[in-house]
């Protein structure tokens, strides 16, 4: 039992030091609500606000450039709105000498660079530049003109800045059809090269192509649309992914903590929380609680116990060696 009792000391100054070592303010000291709670409460959807995207986007300067297809399958009306895209672009980004820098690269059976990055550094003038160029007709010579775009128009010489300025070189590609030479190759030169390719296919566009020619991820650099008509839908996409937004501050569904990636984001949990299956929501970590004897006490005590059984004992074998002695002393008086 004097065992027992030392055992059920010592375990009751370890609850008094996890008492003392508790924070209530502690997230992971805190019980997380059950599945059902959390459930009922809904979380915030992801939503793009507008405000936040055109103040962003002033943050994050480029090199860009267009490289659009004007070969004989684009009819006059759908290129020019390709050119209307190419404006309403514009417009979403922070141009200027020291922002982002904007040159346009048309192509066909020819390639013709229309105007460098060094050419023009304010909206109007950009815009004005584009609603000048005519298309070129006859065939799709895309890989002859990703190639010029990276000898030409991605150079120092042409008003691109020095790899020191760390500016990002972004090229997009508009194209209908199918190219009648070869991208491969040239792509993956421009990649290497520290250029970062989007491919928009319109229509007939040849989607193996696109992905031949965009960088990784494809999901985040291969665009499709039906027809020019809807091919301005995709400005808003462009403007989020070009602006170097924080996608988080765009709206998430995270329970704790978001973190940008690119265009997209992934969840974290605060300490002593685990993520669950879902990708957003937290737990809390199951902690095991193993309990410790304190080894001077608890042990000082057990030796003092077994010296103190070990003293009793030996008083109880004398003791009963007195009686047997008393005894034998009755029993040798009672026969006189």
């Amino acid at each position: 039992m004097k065992s027992f009792g030392s055992l059920v000391y010592c375990f009751s100054l370890l609850l008094v030091d996890i008492a003392r070592s508790y924070d209530p303010h502690d997230p992971s000291d805190i019980l997380a609500q059950s599945y059902a709670q959390r459930r009922n409460h809904a979380l915030p959807h992801r939503t793009l606000n507008p405000a936040a995207t055109d103040s962003q986007c002033r943050s994050r300067p480029l090199d860009l450039v267009f490289i659009i297809d004007s070969s004989r399958s684009v009819r006059p009306g759908e290129f020019e709105k390709v050119k209307i895209f190419l404006a309403d672009m514009v417009d979403t980004l922070d141009v200027g000498q020291d922002a982002t820098r904007v040159a346009v690269v048309n192509y066909a059976s020819t390639v013709k660079i229309e105007f460098l990055l060094k050419n023009h550094f304010t909206k109007d003038s950009i815009k004005q530049a584009i609603h000048r160029i005519g298309p070129l007709a006859a065939g799709t010579m895309t890989g002859m003109a990703i190639k010029k775009a990276m000898d030409e128009a991605f150079t120092e010489k042409s008003g691109a800045r020095p790899k020191s300025k760390n500016i990002s070189k972004v090229a997009i590609i508009v194209t209908d059809g199918r190219p009648q030479d070869q991208v491969q190759e040239v792509s993956a030169a421009a990649r290497a090269s520290g250029i970062e390719i989007y491919a928009v296919g319109v229509d007939r566009a040849d989607m193996r192509s696109l992905n031949l020619m965009a960088s990784n991820p494809l999901e985040d650099h291969v665009f499709y649309v039906e027809t020019y008509g809807v091919i301005e839908k995709l400005t808003s996409k462009f403007r989020e992914t070009l602006c170097g937004m924080d996608s988080c501050a765009m709206g998430h569904d995270c329970e704790h903590i978001c973190v940008s990636s690119g265009p997209s984001f992934y969840c974290k949990c605060r300490n002593g929380f685990n993520l669950n299956e879902d990708q957003k929501t937290c737990s809390l970590k199951q902690v095991k609680v193993e309990i410790i004897q304190d080894p001077c006490m608890c042990e000082a005590r057990l030796a003092f116990q077994r010296q103190t059984q070990t003293s009793i004992q030996d008083l109880n074998a004398k003791l009963a060696t007195v009686t047997r002695k008393m005894e034998q002393m009755q029993n040798m008086l009672g026969r006189m």
